[in-house]
C-alpha cells in the first residue's frame, strides 16, 4: 500500500503551502502548481484590504423577466465583484451563457443558490467562504437543485467551488442534479464549521472517476469539486489536535490563528485565506477597533482616534456613500427610535429626545385653508409645522357644503407634540369646551417667515378663553401680536412681549376688548408668586415665562432638594434644578454634587476609579492597545487593576486572586441546571402524551365496538348493516353551547364511558322536535345506520342517546364551521385550498348518496374543519330523524328556514333528493368563492321563489374564471335530471385542482408555504377514472420560466418521497 492510500479518501479541498506541495511534488514527481494553482514560486496568497463588495439579492426562485434580462441583471450585479454583502442567486438560466465574470468572487455572507438551470460549470473557482448570515429555508448556505432540463443530456456536471473550505453557518443541500457527478461526494463535515447542521445530498449523477495521466491511481477524485487538477488534498481533518480546526500542515506548530477562516498560509492573524469575524486591514479580529476606549489616566471612556465601523465582514474608517454610522456599525437607515445627525462632517444615528422629528404640512392652501375633522389626524407625532396653522370657524364648526362634520375638542391633543411653527399661528375659532391654549404646550417657536399683515400670532374672537396656556414659547422670530376680541381672556397682559421678540425690528402689538386688567386682578386672575415680574401663560407656577427663584421640569419652585429629598439636585444655568448623577451618594446639610457628571460627586454611593464614581469596577474594557482592562474595589472603595496575567477579572491584586474557578463552577452549574429542567420538561411532556394516548385508545375502542356491532354499510344499503353505540345520559356531560341551528343547540362536552375514567372531547347535538309529533325513545334503523357512515369527509357519529330529546354524539373540531374560517382568513386563502375543499365535499356528499342518506341542509355553516388542509359535512340525515315517515319536513319559522340554499323544487313542492342537495352544493361552493357572503343577501327570503322562477341567479364571484361559474350555474338549472352528479362534480373540480391559478384568481399573500402543506397528498382523491390526482397542497407559482411546471412536480415528487421515508423511518 502506498503512502498516499493512507490519506482520506474524501474530504474538503483545501490548498495547502508550499511545504506541502513540495512533499507531494517528491512523491509524484508532479509541479506543485499542479496541486496548489495558487502557490507558485515568488507569489503569495495576499488578502485584499480593500475588496469591491456588491449587494446580494433575495428572490429565492422568482425570475426577473426574460432569460436575457436575468443575465444581463447578474452581470451587472457582480461583474468583478470579490465580496457578495448578501445571498448569491443563480435561478432559471437555461442557456450556457458566459458567467466567467464570476471568477472573481471570494466571500459570500448569505447564501449560494443554483437551482433549475441548464448550464454544465459555474466558476466559483475563487469562492473561499460561505459565511450564511441568512440561509435559504432558514436551514442551507448552499442549495444546489434540479439542474438539468427537461429533455436532453446536458445540466450540471461540475460545481468548481475548488478553494470553498469554510461554511460558518448553515448546512448544505444537493438534490436532483441527474448529471452532477463529483460535488455530491465531497465530505461535506470537514467544509461546515456548525456540525448540527443539516446535510442534504442524494437523487444526482453517478460518481465521476478520474482518469486524467496527472492522477497516479484510478481515484474517485477523493473530496475534489473539479477532478485531477486538485486530486489530493490535505483538509483539517488532519490538522494536529492542538489546532482550531484549520491548519496549513500536519505540526502542532503549524495552526491558523483562531480567527482564520478557510484555511491559511501561515500562524498570524495576516496570513488568513478569510476571517472568521472582520477583516481590518488585512488582519483577522473578533471585531472592529470600537468608537470607545478607556483612558488609563483620565479613569474614563474616550473616542478612540482609531476606530472603525463594521461593514459587513469589513472594518472601514468611514461608511460607504448613503450608509450612516450606527454605534459602531454602517447601516443603510436608522433604527425607528434614532435620528440622523451630522457631527464633525459624519452622519450618525442618535436616540431622540422623545418623539423623533417629524415635519408637517401646514394649513392655508386652496386645498387646505384650517385645520378641520378630515385633516386632524395628518398631524399625529408632528414636532414641526411647515406653515402656518389656522384654525377658522369652518374647521370648528364644520362646513356643511363640504360636508365636514364639526371636529372634536378631544382631537387637538395631536398638537400637544409640536414645537415649532415656521409661519404663523392663527386662531379664530375654538371649542367652547377648551378655555385655553394647553395642546400647544410644547411649541417653543413661531418664526414668522411669512405674515398675515405683519402679525404672526393671532388669537380673537374666542369667548370661552380665559388664559393662554403656552407655556413652552419663548421665540417669536418676526412679526407682530393680534389679541382681541376675547371676552373672558386674562394674563396676557403680564407677558413681557419683548422678552419673546427676535431681531431688531419694531413689533407693534394689539390688545384690545379683552377682559380689563382691573377686572381680571379683582378676581384673583393673576400670576403665581413663584413667578417672575416677566409674567405668565395663566394661573400656577407651571405657566410662569421664568422664575423667581428655581425650576424643575418647567415648574417654577421655591428651593432646590440641595441638603432634603430625593434625588440630590444643584442648581444649573438659569435656575433650573438638575439631578445628581446616581452614583453620588447622598450628604446631610451639605450638597452632594457640583454638577451633573460621575466626577462631580462629593461622595460616591458604591466604587470609585480615579474621579468617576461608578457602580461597578471596569471589567473586560478595552483600552484601544489590542488589550483589556480588568480592576477590583480595594477596601476603601478605590478601584485597582488586576494583575497583568488575569484574563478574566479578579478579587485582589495578585496573581491568586485571578477569576477562573468561579467561571468552572459557573460552567458546570448552568448545564446541569438545563438538564434538570430538560428533564422537568420532558416527564410533563410524558404525562400530557400518556393522556392524549389514553383518549385515542378509548376512541379507537369504541368507534370500532359498539353494543350492536355488525359490518359497515355497503354502497346503497341502509338499516341492514349497523355500526352505532347507544349511549346512556350519564356518560355526557355538556359545557358549553357552540350554536344553535334549524334541528337543535351543539354543546361542547366530554364522553366518559361506562367503567372508564377517561374523558374524551365530543360533540353533542341535542335534536328536540318542538312540533311534538316526534319522540326518541325507540332506537330506529335509521338511528344505527348514521353509526355505520365512516369516511375521511363526514363527521363521523360516535354515538346516539335516546330519551325525549334524541342527543347526537360526534367527533369535536375545534377549529369551528368553514363558514367562520373563510370569512376570518379571507385574505389568507388560496386556489388550491378552496379548490380541494370543493372536492372534498363533493366526494363527501357522493358517500352520503352511495348510502342513501339526502343531507336536505347542505352549507358552508355545517361544513367543519378537521384541519386546515381537510373538511367534513355535518348535520346530514337530521330531518330523517325528525320524520322517519314523512321524508317532508316542513320549516314553520322563515328567519331559520334556509330558502336561499334549497332548490326550487324543494321550496315549491317539499321534495328533497340527491339532486336537490346537488343545488344546495352549488351554493356552497359560491359561499366559499365569495368569502363567506350571504346568498342573496339583499332579498327577502320569501321573494327567493320568485326570483327563482324567473331565471335569476347568484351572480360570478370576482375571484372565478367562467368555467367554475358555470359548474355552479349547472347545479341550479330547473330541471333536476340534468344537474351534475356528485361523482361528477368531485370529478370537474379534480381536474381544476391540478391547476388552480387557471380557474381561481386570487392574489395570494404568502408564495411559499410550509414543507409539511407541499408535501400533504390525499390518496382518497384518485378513482379509476381519476388516476394521478391528490389533494395535495402545492405551492403557487409565482413568475417562472416554461420550465418551471416540470421543476415544480418535480420537488413535489420529492417531497412526498422524503414525507414517505421519514414515515417508515419513523415506525420502524
Amino acid at each position: 500500500m502506498s503512502d498516499h492510500d493512507n490519506w482520506p479518501t474524501t474530504g474538503t479541498i483545501n490548498t495547502f503551502n508550499v511545504h506541502v506541495g513540495n512533499v507531494l511534488k517528491q512523491a509524484w514527481k508532479l509541479p506543485v502548481s499542479v496541486f496548489f494553482p495558487e502557490v507558485v514560486p515568488n507569489m503569495c496568497i495576499s488578502f485584499p484590504h480593500v475588496s469591491v463588495v456588491c449587494p446580494g439579492t433575495q428572490n429565492g426562485l422568482s425570475s426577473t423577466g426574460s432569460q436575457e434580462n436575468q443575465y444581463n441583471l447578474i452581470k451587472d450585479r457582480y461583474d468583478g465583484c470579490r465580496i457578495i454583502m448578501g445571498n448569491l442567486e443563480i435561478t432559471q438560466i437555461e442557456s450556457n451563457w458566459d458567467f466567467s465574470f464570476l471568477k472573481t468572487i471570494r466571500e459570500v455572507t448569505g447564501y449560494v443558490l443554483i437551482a433549475m438551470n441548464h448550464f454544465q460549470e459555474i466558476p466559483l473557482g475563487q469562492l473561499r467562504v460561505i459565511r450564511g448570515n441568512s440561509l435559504y429555508e432558514r436551514r442551507f448556505a448552499l442549495s444546489v437543485f434540479f439542474n438539468y432540463p427537461k429533455d436532453g443530456s446536458t445540466g450540471l456536471r461540475q460545481l468548481g467551488l475548488a478553494n470553498l473550505t469554510e461554511i460558518l453557518e448553515g448546512g448544505v443541500q444537493i438534490i436532483n442534479n441527474k448529471y452532477l457527478q463529483y460535488g455530491p461526494w465531497i465530505f461535506w463535515q470537514d467544509i461546515i464549521r456548525d456540525n448540527s447542521a443539516p446535510i442534504d445530498i442524494q437523487y444526482n449523477g453517478l460518481r465521476g472517476l478520474c482518469w486524467d495521466t496527472r492522477c497516479t491511481t484510478r481515484s474517485h477524485c477523493c473530496p475534489l469539486f473539479n477532478p485531477c487538477v486538485l486530486c489530493v488534498s490535505v483538509t483539517k481533518t488532519v490538522c494536529a489536535p492542538q489546532c482550531n480546526g484549520r491548519c496549513f500542515g500536519t505540526s502542532p506548530r503549524d495552526c491558523c490563528h483562531i480567527e482564520c477562516a478557510a484555511g491559511c498560509k501561515g500562524p498570524l492573524d495576516t496570513d488568513c485565506f478569510a476571517c472568521r469575524h472582520f477583516n481590518d486591514s488585512g488582519a483577522c479580529v473578533p471585531q472592529c477597533p470600537q468608537t470607545l476606549i478607556y483612558n488609563k489616566q483620565t479613569f474614563q471612556m474616550e473616542t478612540n482616534p482609531n476606530a472603525k465601523y463594521q461593514y459587513g465582514s469589513i472594518c472601514v474608517s468611514q461608511c460607504p456613500t448613503h450608509f450612516v454610522v450606527d454605534d459602531s456599525s454602517c447601516v443603510s437607515v436608522c433604527p425607528p427610535d434614532k435620528m440622523e445627525v451630522e457631527r464633525d462632517g459624519q452622519r450618525q444615528c442618535e436616540l431622540c429626545s422623545g418623539l423623533c422629528p417629524k415635519v408637517c404640512e401646514g394649513t392655508g392652501a386652496e386645498h387646505r385653508q384650517t385645520v378641520d375633522s378630515s385633516n386632524i389626524d395628518s398631524f399625529i407625532n408632528c414636532t414641526k409645522i411647515q406653515g402656518s396653522l389656522h384654525f377658522l370657524v369652518t374647521g370648528i364648526l364644520g362646513d356643511d357644503f363640504k360636508k365636514i362634520p364639526p371636529l372634536d375638542a378631544k382631537r387637538l391633543e395631536v398638537f400637544h407634540t409640536v414645537r415649532e411653527i415656521t409661519d404663523i399661528l392663527n386662531i379664530q375659532s375654538w371649542p367652547k369646551e377648551l378655555d385655553d391654549l394647553s395642546v400647544f404646550s410644547s411649541l417653543t417657536t413661531i418664526q414668522g417667515r411669512s405674515l398675515y399683515k405683519r402679525f404672526s400670532l393671532m388669537v380673537m374672537h374666542i369667548p370661552t378663553l380665559t388664559s393662554l396656556g403656552l407655556r413652552s414659547l419663548r421665540e417669536i422670530s418676526d412679526g407682530s401680536v393680534y389679541i382681541s376680541q376675547n371676552a373672558n381672556l386674562c394674563y396676557q397682559h403680564t407677558i413681557n412681549w419683548a422678552q419673546l421678540f427676535r431681531g431688531r425690528g419694531v413689533r407693534v402689538n394689539s390688545f384690545n376688548n379683552n377682559r380689563p386688567r382691573a377686572v381680571c386682578v379683582a378676581e384673583g386672575h393673576v400670576c403665581d408668586l413663584l413667578c417672575s415680574d416677566s409674567g405668565c401663560w395663566g394661573p400656577g407656577p407651571d405657566q410662569c415665562l421664568s422664575c423667581r427663584n428655581y425650576s424643575r421640569d418647567g415648574t417654577c419652585v421655591d428651593s432646590c432638594n440641595f441638603y432634603t429629598g430625593a434625588p440630590r439636585e444643584f442648581a444649573g444655568r438659569d435656575g433650573e434644578c438638575v439631578a445628581c448623577h446616581p452614583e453620588c451618594k447622598p450628604q446631610h446639610g451639605t450638597a452632594s454634587c457640583t454638577g451633573p457628571g460621575p466626577d462631580e460627586c462629593v461622595q460616591c454611593a458604591n466604587l470609585r476609579d480615579g474621579p468617576f464614581c461608578m457602580s461597578s469596577c471596569p471589567t473586560g474594557v478595552n483600552d484601544g492597545q489590542k488589550g483589556l482592562i480588568f480592576k477590583y474595589p480595594n477596601r476603601e472603595g478605590h478601584c485597582e487593576p488586576c494583575h497583568y496575567n488575569c484574563t478574566q477579572g479578579c478579587s485582589g491584586p495578585g496573581l491568586n486572586n485571578c477569576l477562573g474557578g468561579q467561571i468552572t463552577a459557573i460552567a458546570l452549574g448552568v448545564p446541569a441546571g438545563l438538564i434538570f429542567c430538560l428533564v422537568l420538561f420532558l416527564l410533563g411532556v410524558l404525562y400530557h402524551r400518556g393522556l392524549a394516548i389514553r383518549r385515542k385508545r378509548a376512541m379507537r375502542r369504541y368507534l370500532e365496538s359498539g353494543e350492536v356491532s355488525f359490518e359497515p354499510l355497503g354502497p346503497g344499503e341502509k338499516g341492514t348493516k349497523v355500526h352505532a353505540r347507544i349511549l346512556r345520559p350519564s356518560e355526557l356531560k355538556k359545557l358549553r353551547a357552540l350554536g344553535s341551528g334549524v334541528f337543535g343547540t351543539v354543546h361542547k362536552g366530554f364522553w366518559t364511558p361506562e367503567g372508564e375514567t377517561v374523558k374524551i372531547p365530543v360533540a353533542i347535538k341535542t335534536i328536540q322536535d318542538s312540533s311534538g309529533r316526534q319522540t326518541f325513545t325507540e332506537i330506529t334503523d335509521h338511528m344505527l345506520s348514521m353509526g355505520s357512515l365512516d369516511h375521511p369527509y363526514i363527521v363521523r357519529l360516535l354515538g346516539i342517546c335516546p330519551g325525549a330529546s334524541l342527543q347526537l354524539v360526534t367527533q369535536l373540531s375545534s377549529q369551528g364551521s368553514l363558514l367562520e374560517h373563510i370569512r376570518q382568513h379571507k385574505n389568507s386563502l388560496d386556489p388550491q385550498r378552496l379548490l380541494n375543499w370543493c372536492v372534498q365535499i363533493a366526494k363527501g356528499m357522493y358517500y352520503l348518496e352511495e348510502h342513501c342518506i339526502v343531507h336536505r341542509n347542505l352549507a358552508a355553516r355545517n361544513i367543519l374543519l378537521k384541519n386546515d388542509y381537510q373538511v367534513q359535512i355535518s348535520d346530514y340525515g337530521v330531518a330523517d330523524l325528525l320524520y322517519p315517515d314523512d321524508k317532508k319536513y316542513v320549516y314553520t319559522d322563515t328567519k331559520v328556514t334556509p330558502i336561499k340554499w334549497m332548490a326550487l323544487e324543494s321550496i315549491l313542492f317539499r321534495r328533497y333528493t340527491h339532486q336537490s342537495d346537488v343545488w344546495s352544493y352549488g351554493v356552497t361552493v359560491w359561499e366559499m368563492m365569495s368569502f363567506g357572503a350571504e346568498p342573496y343577501a339583499s332579498v327577502h327570503p320569501q321573494e327567493v321563489p320568485s326570483l327563482l322562477e324567473k331565471g335569476e341567479r347568484l351572480s360570478q364571484p370576482h375571484i372565478c374564471t367562467i368555467d367554475v361559474y358555470m359548474v355552479m350555474v349547472k347545479c341550479w338549472m330547473i330541471d333536476e335530471n340534468i344537474r351534475p352528479t356528485f361523482k361528477e362534480l368531485a370529478s370537474d373540480f379534480t381536474r381544476m385542482a391540478r391547476d388552480p391559478p387557471r380557474y381561481l384568481v386570487i392574489k395570494v399573500r404568502h408564495q411559499w408555504r410550509t414543507e409539511s402543506e407541499r408535501g400533504l397528498l390525499d390518496a382518497e382523491l384518485e378513482d379509476q377514472d381519476e388516476a394521478g390526482l391528490g389533494d395535495g397542497f402545492a405551492t403557487p407559482p409565482l413568475q417562472h420560466s416554461p420550465s418551471w411546471s416540470l421543476s415544480r412536480s418535480r420537488i413535489n415528487s420529492y417531497r412526498v418521497m422524503t414525507y414517505i421515508l421519514a414515515l417508515i423511518d419513523r415506525f420502524l
